[in-house]
């Protein structure tokens, strides 16, 4: 990604410390990288801001990267007994449109194990989509990406659940959230959809790649 020199993290894990009143706050750590100066911008309960100068394997000599810290996040792809994926369309205020997505959320928990990473994912699902898994059904992990490590640490974790079915208490948004529509899309809607650009969110970009390439959902075109 273009910008600032590079600041990369491919074999580095990812450790957070836990939040100073009410800030957020995270390091990155592994025996080939070294972090020389920390200079912090701006923190609060999600977000964090610093510009660090680091030694890296392939450059020894310290570089400076302004970094944005985030909390990492689970993302969902929700497939109904009969095959389709729930979608939501949410306005997203940065970009000032509403999109399409898998419904996804961040993890608070800083220290979270992989059960609570399948917790806040099962959590994620029936607050935002009113759906919740089946008696029969299953949390499949996907694995995880970065979002856009150009610039940041986050991290998604996918996760597939299936089958889904409509949860007595229904969604149960949050007050800043602003889901306009919530249904279910065959896998040739989906494909339509990212091959004419009406789906554009990263997160469900890369799930369905993920998807696609387990054999768990087709997005070959018909012939």
């Amino acid at each position: 990604m273009p910008g600032a020199p590079a600041f990369a993290v491919a074999n580095a894990s990812t450790t957070f410390a836990a939040e100073d009143s009410g800030h957020y706050s995270c390091r990155m750590k592994s025996g080939c990288w070294k972090t020389i100066s920390s200079e912090r911008h701006f923190a609060d309960r999600n977000l964090e801001v610093v510009t660090d100068r680091v030694q890296t394997p392939g450059h020894p000599a310290p570089r400076a990267w302004t970094i944005a810290h985030r909390k990492p996040a689970v993302i969902v792809a929700p497939m109904t007994g009969d095959g389709k994926i729930v979608l939501i369309r949410q306005e997203r205020i940065p970009i000032e449109q509403a999109i399409w997505e898998m419904p996804s959320g961040q993890i608070d928990d800083q220290n979270s194990d992989p059960e609570n990473i399948k917790h806040v994912a099962l959590r994620e699902l029936r607050e935002e989509t009113g759906y919740e898994l089946a008696p029969n059904g299953e949390l499949i992990s996907l694995g995880y990406y970065f979002s856009s490590p150009g610039f940041t640490d986050e991290r998604g974790y996918f996760f597939l659940a299936r089958p889904v079915q409509s949860s007595a208490q229904g969604p149960d948004r949050e007050e800043g959230e602003s889901i306009l529509d919530c249904r279910g899309f065959t896998s040739e809607e989906i494909r339509r959809m990212i091959s004419e650009n009406e789906i554009r969110d990263a997160n469900t970009l890369g799930i369905c790649a993920t998807l696609a390439a387990r054999g768990l959902l087709s997005l070959a075109p018909h012939r």
